[in-house]
C-alpha cells in the first residue's frame, strides 16, 4: 500500500510540475512558446492560456477539487493536441495528459470504474 501512495503522490508531482512550468512559461512569455503558439495562431493568448494551465492544475492537485480539475485539465489538453494535429506539429500535449490520467486513476479509480454499493453474492 505505501508503494501505491508514493507511485501516486510521484506521477501526480511530475504531471503538475510539467503543467504549472508549461503555464509559467508562457506567463513570462518564453520565446520558444511565443514563437510556437505563433504559428499556430494563439500567440496573443499566452496570459490567458498560462492562468488556465496553473488554475486548472491547482484544481486538480487539492483533493475536494481534483476531479473537476482533471476534467478541465483534460479538455485544455485536448484542445492542445487538437490544434497540434491540425498544424501539422509534434504532440506536445500528449505526454502531460498521459499522466493526467494515470494521476486521476491512481488518486481517484471511481472517476474510471463503477463502484459496487453491494457485494455481489455468486
Amino acid at each position: 500500500m505505501k508503494a501505491k501512495k508514493i507511485i501516486t503522490i510521484a506521477v501526480t508531482v511530475i504531471a503538475s510540475g510539467m503543467v504549472i512550468l508549461s503555464g509559467i512559461m508562457k506567463l513570462m512569455g518564453s520565446a520558444e512558446v511565443v514563437d510556437g503558439l505563433g504559428k499556430v495562431g494563439v500567440g496573443k493568448y499566452l496570459t490567458i492560456l498560462g492562468l488556465m494551465e496553473i488554475g486548472f492544475t491547482a484544481l486538480f492537485i487539492y483533493p475536494k477539487t481534483m476531479k473537476i480539475g482533471f476534467l478541465l485539465l483534460i479538455c485544455y489538453f485536448a484542445g492542445a493536441l487538437a490544434t497540434e494535429l491540425s498544424h501539422g506539429l509534434p504532440f506536445n500535449a500528449l505526454l502531460p495528459m498521459i499522466l493526467i490520467w494515470v494521476a486521476a486513476f491512481l488518486r481517484a479509480p471511481s472517476i474510471f470504474l463503477p463502484v459496487s454499493e453491494k457485494p455481489v453474492a455468486i
